[in-house]
């Protein structure tokens, strides 16, 4: 009998992954809080869409609201549990799959942001394993819809990387990042937490800039303070990570020290850096319809990230005495949108 999967938060990732291992033929059960969206997938089943035709699928999973999950206490025991809710939802999604696990399963952490930490205060370190979506771009945009906005990594671009948290490549890395190459590039990893930096960084110059402004990434790196800004977010991530002793992968395109010192004024690396961002924004790779997770949550009145993506910048750079301050400061400013005192637009981060 194959393994049992449930996905708890069928979001845009959530929805997209376990749709697509559902139709690769895995045991796949999608859990939501959205009752609408639920009901859309089971009514006509979920709707994945891509850059190409080929990509337009419908997917028919398994679902179960909130309220059912009780009903897992009397069904055969989850063998994985993908957890791919907001990094502040990550205790209560835990907490929620952890009695219907079985003796050998797990919990992945299929999320923005770093939350093994808090997966394994519930269910232990044993069971806590890390996959990090790397450049993929989803937006959930309609009950039972959900749309890939930037083309398939394939052989170019290693999209899923699962990793342990002690850094060794284990069988059930091996065998998630199998279970991950049905959709796209994918590898079990030895440096997770390399990885998992790597992509905060991304984030901290895409999520909360969009969030702040309004504006898609591609719109974002058109403009110069814009996109300047967000070269010294990525500069200012990059010397924490490297102050915790994490060993960076590039940061999307870029390398980590080209990143830290265009953001610090070396004005080849500024040069170089910048030509690499404005190739992204003239190539068919980003679609002008993506939008970054924390733009999409703020145009449907959600609570942001924030705090876990810059905000967790700045902490962890006070730790090792590495200070952020442009990371505070879009922390500052996203906070001041959320809560209505500031309306998103570009004149947010162009005034600074």
């Amino acid at each position: 009998m194959g393994k049992r999967i449930a996905v708890v938060g069928a979001g845009a990732v959530g929805g997209y992954v376990g749709g697509h291992l559902s139709r690769a033929g895995f045991d796949v059960t999608l859990i939501d809080p959205w009752p609408e969206h639920i009901e859309a997938i089971r009514a006509n089943g979920l709707a994945l869409y891509g850059q190409t035709a080929e990509e337009c699928v419908i997917a028919r999973p398994k679902t179960m609201h909130l309220t059912e999950v009780q009903g897992l206490s009397k069904q055969p025991r989850i063998d994985i549990a993908i957890v791919s809710v907001k990094a502040y939802d990550t205790e209560w999604a835990t907490m929620l799959i952890r009695p219907h696990l079985t003796p050998d399963g797990y919990v992945v952490s299929l999320q923005n942001c770093i939350n093994e930490e808090r997966i394994a205060g519930i269910v232990g370190w044993g069971k806590t394993v890390g996959c990090i979506a790397s450049m993929i771009s989803v937006d959930l945009y309609e009950a039972g819809h959900i749309r890939r906005t930037v083309a398939k990594g394939g052989a170019n671009y290693t999209v899923f990387r699962v990793g342990e948290v002690h850094g060794r490549i284990s069988q059930r890395a091996q065998e998630l990042a199998a279970m991950f190459a049905t959709i796209d590039s994918s590898k079990a990893t030895a440096n997770l937490w390399g990885e998992r930096w790597s992509k905060l960084c991304v984030n901290g110059m895409r999520n909360g800039v969009s969030a702040a402004t309004g504006l898609g990434g591609n719109d974002g790196d058109r403009i110069e303070p814009i996109r300047r800004f967000a070269i010294r977010l990525g500069g200012e991530a990059v010397r924490v990570g490297q102050a915790l002793g994490y060993e960076l992968e590039n940061i999307g395109k870029l390398p980590p020290h080209k990143l830290a010192s265009a953001s610090e004024g070396d004005a080849k690396a500024l040069e170089e850096v910048e030509a690499i961002l404005l190739a992204g924004v003239h190539s068919n790779v980003r679609s002008d319809a993506q939008r970054p997770s924390m733009g999409q949550d703020m145009l449907k009145g959600r609570r942001t990230e924030i705090d876990y993506i810059n905000g967790f910048i700045v902490e962890k750079g006070k730790e090792v005495g590495r200070p952020a301050p442009t990371n505070a400061r879009l922390t500052e400013i996203v906070k001041r949108v959320e809560r209505g005192e500031l309306p998103a637009r570009p004149e947010n981060l162009t005034a600074l």
